[in-house]
Parts: structure tokens; sequence; C-alpha cells
């Protein structure tokens, strides 16, 4: 019987609509990581209409996204499924930088089908704490979806993927996560506040991955990568990032000095 291709069922993980399947089939596929085949050369097809996803959330654009105060049950649990929704994406980013971009080193796809792992964990934490602490489940609030949307903007550049999401979006995440945490601590949610710290942690790995295929692909191509992120800021219009920046979880993501001074301009 011969062994599944890591590739390929990443792209079938992808596909799956269920979130508990893919999250489980996600972390079972990185267990079984060394007993799998990798053919990094094919270039897969695709299959179309993915991201695998379910029915709910209801996806409506990002202004018309539930805010409320984490100081209510029904606000905290409207500000704890809009991070699930952001690491059930995550999975999603993850998968497709596996399947989509043939050619690439084999620690290349090992890097980031460990990141769709680790997502997979974060969105299974948060919707167990949604259920079992706020008798709420992922999908019963509107969501958005621009980070899957800055994905398919990508999905012909690998370079520019790995400036623009794990880079980008994802590190975003770095500069948001200690405000949130304060606010759930203020309101008691100590068991949120442990959730995001396992997230913090495992996302400034994630953006050192992006920040070390990014420069691996600019120095292949003989790119500067300090002068060549703002040119692809703005050819995928991707968002402008809002201070105050977590600027120790930025060092430690590997940003170097100059890349901060010019995030802080």
């Amino acid at each position: 019987m011969s062994m599944p291709e890591l590739r390929a069922a990443a792209l079938q993980l992808l596909r799956e609509p269920d979130p508990a399947t893919k999250a489980a089939g996600t972390r079972a596929l990185w267990a079984a990581r060394d007993g799998l085949v990798l053919d990094a050369a094919t270039e897969l097809s695709d299959p179309g209409a993915l991201p695998g996803r379910p029915a709910l959330p209801r996806l409506v654009p990002a202004d018309r996204v539930p805010r409320r105060s984490p100081f209510t049950a029904e606000g905290r649990a409207a500000l704890l499924h809009a991070i699930a929704h952001i690491e059930f994406n995550a999975i999603n980013l993850a998968l497709d930088a596996v399947w989509r971009f043939a050619g690439m080193p084999d620690d290349y796809y090992r890097d980031w089908l460990q990141v769709a792992a680790e997502e997979a964990l974060h969105f299974t934490l948060l919707r167990e704490h949604l259920q079992g602490s706020l008798q709420r489940d992922y999908g019963d609030f509107g969501a958005h979806d621009g980070l899957w949307q800055m994905c398919e903007r990508t999905a012909a550049d690998v370079l520019a993927r790995m400036a623009l999401v794990p880079r980008t979006l994802e590190a975003r995440g770095l500069d948001a996560t200690p405000p949130i945490q304060a606010k759930l601590r203020r309101a008691g949610d100590l068991r949120a506040v442990e959730i995001l710290d396992i997230i913090l942690r495992d996302e400034i790995g994630h953006v050192a991955i992006g920040n070390r295929w990014y420069r691996h692909l600019c120095e292949l191509q003989g790119l500067d990568p300090l002068a060549l992120y703002p040119q692809l800021v703005e050819r995928y219009a991707a968002p402008r990032l809002r201070p105050p920046l977590n600027m120790e979880a930025r060092r430690a993501a590997g940003f170097s000095q100059a890349e901060l001074d010019w995030l802080n301009s």
C-alpha cells in the first residue's frame, strides 16, 4: 500500500468543510509527516471552490462583524468567536501554502504543515472554550473573509504570499493580542488569557517562518527584502499597520531593526 503524498493530503484537508474534521485531520497529518511521501516538484491542479468551510459563520463585510465589550458574556463570546475565525482561516492559509507552490525546498512544506497543525490546535482550544464556558459555538456570529482574500490575491506568487500573509496579516496578531489579553484578564476570563498565551507564542514562530522564506526567495531572486516589501504592500493592497507595534514579539519573529524602523514610520 502506497503512502499518501504530503502536498496532496494538505489540499484534501483544505477542501474539507467541517471545522472539527479539518482541524483534527491537519494535526494528524503533521503527526504522520515522517511517514509521508513529499513530492515538491509536481504542480498540483487547483480544484476550485477553495477553501472548504461550513455554511456558518455567515460572511459579511468587515465593518459588519459584531464588536462588543468583553465585559459581558455575549461580548466576550463575540470577541473569542472572531479570534477563532482567524485561527480557522489560518489553518486554510497554511494548508494552501503547502499544496499550492511547487519547487520549494522540503523544509518549506514541513514548516507550513507545522503552522497548519498549530493553527488547528488554536482553533480547537478556542472553540472548546466557547462551547464549554460561554455556551456558544463557531458559526454563531458573522465573520469576514479578509485573510482568505489576500490568500487569493497572492495565489500566483509565493514571494508575495510570504511577504503579505505571515509577515503582514498574521504579524498584526502579535500587536493585537496583548491588549486583548489585558481586557480579558480584567473581565475575569483567565482561560481565554491562557489560550492567547499559547497563540502568541506560536504566532511568533509562524511569523518567523514567513520571514525565513521571504528572505530566502528574495536572495534567490537578487531582491532587497526591505525595498521590495512596500512595493508588494502597494501592489496587492495589503492593509496598513496600526500602532502600537509589539516590538519585542516582532524582534523575536525575526524582523530586523531596519524593518521595524520602516514599520514605525
